[in-house]
């Protein structure tokens, strides 16, 4: 079965500014909560904006402190607009998650859109059940207030 997340902020910035920030792989750290160590591997993460092909690998510890690697690939990109990350191996089956910019009347509107599908079948779901999808809304939460703890409440 395929999840989905959705998280929306409004935020007090340019587009410029919101676009540097959120297309920049060296930030990912930043909005993720410190209990996962999120940390970035690839020596590409160092270009300051994202393009498509790139690949960013970096290992995290989402649960119970066990260390797991990730590689995502930036799919599409299209400037100050969307770009999109998709899972090449990792823990989910299936990720792929869409990240929209657009202006709006003083300031930025971000919104995400994240599919993704779990192994190891009815485990899966019911994994998803328990803890995955809190977990998931939870980093998506934790974001927003740094987001807002960083460019100021809408």
């Amino acid at each position: 079965m395929v999840h989905t997340i959705e998280a929306y902020q409004k935020i007090p910035t340019t587009i410029d500014k919101a676009w540097e920030f959120m297309s920049s792989p060296k930030n990912l750290k930043i909005i993720c909560p410190d209990y996962m160590d999120f940390t970035i591997t690839s020596k590409e993460s160092e270009i300051q904006s994202m393009f498509p092909g790139q690949i960013i690998t970096y290992t995290l510890k989402p649960l119970l402190k066990i260390p797991i690697s990730w590689c995502t690939e930036i799919t599409h990109v299209k400037d100050k607009e969307y770009f999109v990350d998709e899972q090449r191996f990792g823990p989910y089956a299936l990720w792929h998650h869409k990240h929209f910019l657009k202006p709006i009347e003083n300031g930025v509107e971000m919104y995400d859109l994240v599919h993704y599908k779990l192994p190891m079948g009815i485990l899966g779901k019911l994994a998803n059940q328990v803890f995955v999808k809190k977990q998931l809304q939870a980093i998506f939460d934790y974001r927003y207030k740094k987001i807002e703890s960083l460019f100021g409440t809408y």
